[in-house]
């Protein structure tokens, strides 16, 4: 038995055998490969990743670890990023490009912008992302555009969420960035991606190349049960292992279902909530017909939601000559699909050709993800404390920032960990991308 057992192979397990020591942990996964959520997959000659997924980060750190596991063969550019409203295509964020808005609208939205901004209850906090958004770009703007993604992207009114979440992933303008914004187009991007990484062959699951390599992955081990108390994995493959030290990046919600919970805390869990992810991936025979890297659609009558082009990352996304664009496009409990996965696939490739993205389409496939965005409503917090603490029962070592939506790597984190570790976006139920992942793992091994 070696010291560490971890369940699952993503990013997050990944990182966490690599900064203990492979030799020192086993990891548990359901699949038949690693990767999870950062996964590439090659289909006929076009490779797939999981969503856009590319690098941002100003971590170093991170940014070395990635660039060796893809041997130092990297793609740096910058990134291009659009809108989609009702044909027009504007800049992002749109709120720091009105010009390209229609001129009605557009005079509509810096109106009730300076209204917002002039209240005077403009720097009471607000109670929900629904007020936050009204309080940050006025009524117009906030019902025409977030508000409407906010709806297809997390499945729910912006009152449903609290704000907690946002930190600088909806970008807050000054009044001068609206105004002159509405006059003419910006010199300088005000989005947080200016620029960005990607490998130049293989996938963004090439990135993991480093963490990957010695790791021992046990593979087709669904976990079917954990006794927490007898400290025993059980597998659906009828096989068993004992622990010494457990480390979960299982979705929060399924880690408590396997493990035998009283009602309380399974009722916590079953209330945690998270959007599912419907990709829909589509080659046509041309490249690509616009040069954006990824779009936001803001239209409702239309599924899609982000639109990405894997050729735009790395030429070797596809093969010559073609264009590959992916399509998301979410449900959850509080919006359920009303078409099958094919008929929201139809309905999407005439989307795409609609926006003008492609001419005529040759293949169509899709693939769903359980588990795509933690939402975080207000009922969260509560919850996930319930369950954390329950843990704590088992092993679990409480942090002061758990039950967070981010994680601050600056903190001073004076933990030391007990036998029960939660690592990664679903298994600590918190809004991570890949560098928190890897450095997640980091810390880990640290304390």
């Amino acid at each position: 038995m070696r010291k560490y057992s971890i369940l699952g192979a993503g990013l997050s397990g990944l990182s966490c055998s690599y900064h203990l020591g492979h030799e020192n942990c086993t990891i548990y996964e359901e699949k038949s490969h690693a990767g999870g959520h950062i996964y590439s997959h090659l289909e006929n000659g076009y490779m797939w990743d999981e969503g856009p997924h590319v690098s941002f980060t100003d971590n170093l750190y991170v940014r070395n670890l990635f660039e060796d596991g893809a041997d130092g063969k990297v793609l740096d550019f910058p990134v291009l990023v659009s809108n989609y409203y009702k044909g027009i295509w504007i800049p992002h964020p749109a709120q720091s490009n009105l010009f390209a808005v229609p001129i009605g609208i557009r005079e509509k939205c810096l109106e009730d912008f300076l209204a917002a901004r002039n209240s005077p209850t403009s720097n009471e906090a607000p109670k929900n992302y629904g007020e936050w958004l009204e309080k940050a770009f006025g009524k117009t703007f906030s019902k025409i555009f977030p508000t409407a993604y906010t709806r297809k992207y997390w499945t729910v009114e912006p009152e449903i969420l609290d704000t907690e979440w946002i930190g600088n992933r909806v970008f807050y303008p000054d009044a001068e960035t609206v105004i002159s914004g509405s006059l003419q187009a910006p010199k300088n991007s005000s989005h947080y991606i200016n620029t960005v990484r990607y490998p130049d062959s293989g996938g963004y699951f090439t990135f993991a190349g480093k963490l990957l390599e010695n790791s021992e992955i046990c593979f087709n081990h669904k976990v079917s049960r954990i006794d927490l108390v007898e400290r025993i994995i059980y597998f659906s493959n009828g096989q068993c292992s004992k622990y010494e030290n457990l480390i979960s990046t299982l979705p929060l919600p399924e880690l408590v279902r396997l493990s035998s919970p009283p009602p309380n805390i399974m009722d916590a869990a079953n209330k945690l909530n998270c959007s599912s992810l419907l990709l829909v991936n589509i080659t046509a025979n041309h490249t690509a017909k616009k040069p954006y890297h990824w779009m936001y659609v803001y239209d409702e009558d239309k599924y899609s939601t982000r639109i990405n082009v894997i050729e735009l990352l790395s030429p070797r996304n596809t093969p010559i000559g073609k264009t590959g664009v992916q399509v998301e496009v979410y449900e959850s409990g509080f919006k359920r699909f009303d078409l099958s996965h094919d008929e929201i696939a139809a309905k999407v490739s005439q989307e795409v050709i609609d926006m003008g993205l492609v001419d005529s389409i040759e293949t169509v496939h899709t693939k769903y993800i359980p588990y795509a965005n933690v939402i975080f409503d207000h009922e969260r917090i509560e919850n996930q404390n319930l369950i954390l603490s329950w843990l704590e029962k088992f092993g679990l070592k409480r942090e002061s920032d758990d039950l967070n939506a981010m994680t601050n790597w600056a903190k001073d984190n004076k933990v030391k960990y007990g036998n029960i570790v939660l690592a990664g976006r679903f298994g600590q139920w918190k809004y991570f991308w890949t560098d928190d992942c890897v450095l997640r793992g980091k810390e880990i091994a640290g304390k």
